[in-house]
């Protein structure tokens, strides 16, 4: 279930088999962003300005949906 949601052509993707902090994936064409969940900070990458602000204001609303997913998807962090 890497694929959680579409935001204007930038997939928001949760893995299995992750590591921590817990983060998720926001790929756009070329570009891949790794984004804390609770602190909506860069761990690594970078995607264009203008949509890592609307992923980070879907985040912000979704925090408690991604860390569940984050948590079910990997059990053991």
């Amino acid at each position: 279930m890497p694929t959680i949601k579409n935001i204007d052509s930038v997939k928001i993707d949760v893995y299995s088999r992750e590591h921590l902090p817990p983060h998720f994936h926001a790929i756009y064409a070329e570009y891949e962003e790794l984004i804390e969940i609770e602190s909506l900070k860069t761990y690594i990458g970078k995607i264009p300005v203008a949509q890592r602000k609307k992923v980070t204001d879907w985040a912000k609303e979704n925090k408690d949906y991604l860390m569940e997913i984050f948590k079910q998807l990997n059990p053991r962090l």
